[in-house]
């Protein structure tokens, strides 16, 4: 039995939903006691405590952890999201959009979590832009932002789906940008400690090897059929918004093909967040990565 917490409820968790959905886990032999979680900070905690054995989350955390205390056993164990999730959504179009152009708009930026900020203003900054002049509103929920373009009180919105799908929809926004553009970007892994690696392996590797099979299976799936296996998941949002939402993750390859995570990759978030003034030190990528499993699984090993 391995208990595996949520981090918080998102669409572009869709992967992990789905392993559950789907039986992935229970046909590899892992019984996976699943727990609910509103909070990332608080499951980190719960990790970290030996509340839970395994969770889903952002290698920012994990970097974050060993940045602060280079001898935590805290570890990515097998790739999931390999892109960054979210869009800069305009309410005018703008074909020629470049991430510079944010220092000329109104901008709401994510508040819910800090990793798509970081990112942003990293391509910003790699833009030639200095992202400190943004006139950007940080204090919104996405759906508070959402309302706000739609009133004209924003230009912009950085937000994940559904909301970007439902401006779209509606006509009230027009696709600036999908940051999954901007190539790999560790986003999503499952998350264990390295004592729980070692003493649970064999059942991680059945995870892992479950995840390997959801991946693939999500990559063949239209998003019709996911969006009908995973609907109780998400019954406030429409099945159409649903439907268009993971299928324009999937055409943008937000999964990752397999669930080795790429050292492009990580060095790209690493870099975000160094560019953000976030981390202290260059964490190495052997710190806070373990592929051995996912090796395993594609034979590798």
């Amino acid at each position: 039995m391995i208990t595996l917490s949520e981090n918080f409820r998102a669409l572009f968790y869709t992967p992990f939903y789905a392993a559950q959905a789907t039986g992935a886990y229970a046909k590899e032999g892992v019984a996976i006691d699943f727990r609910l979680s509103s909070d990332p900070s608080r499951t980190a905690a719960a990790l970290r405590a030996g509340e839970v054995e395994v969770m889903w989350g952002g290698p920012l955390r994990v970097l974050l952890t060993h940045d602060a205390d280079p001898a935590s056993d805290v570890v990515c164990f097998c790739d999931v999201v390999a892109r960054d999730p979210f869009f800069v959504i305009g309410r005018e179009p703008r074909p020629d959009f470049r991430p510079a152009d944010l220092t000329r708009v109104r901008l709401g930026s994510v508040s819910e979590v800090p990793t798509p900020w970081l990112c942003l203003q990293d391509d910003i900054r790699r833009d030639g832009a200095d992202p400190g002049t943004v006139t950007r509103l940080t204090e919104g929920t996405m759906a508070e932002n959402a309302q706000a373009l739609r009133d004209g009180r924003l230009d912009a919105v950085q937000l994940f789906q559904p909301y970007a799908e439902d401006l779209l929809a509606s006509g009230a926004g027009h696709l600036w940008y999908a940051a999954a553009n901007r190539g790999l970007t560790a986003y999503t892994t499952l998350v264990t400690r390295r004592p729980v690696l070692e003493r649970k392996r064999d059942e991680l590797l059945g995870m892992v090897r479950a995840m390997y099979r959801t991946l693939q299976w999500i990559r063949a799936t239209p998003g019709a059929e996911i969006q009908r296996v995973l609907a109780d998941y998400f019954p406030d949002v429409p099945p159409a918004i649903y439907v268009a939402a993971i299928d324009r993750y999937r055409a943008l390859e937000l999964y990752g093909p397999d669930p080795v995570t790429r050292r492009e990759g990580f060095d790209r978030l690493a870099a975000a967040m160094r560019s953000g003034g976030v981390l202290k030190r260059a964490v190495p990528f052997e710190e806070c990565i373990d592929n051995s499993l996912a090796e395993q699984v594609l034979g590798k090993a």
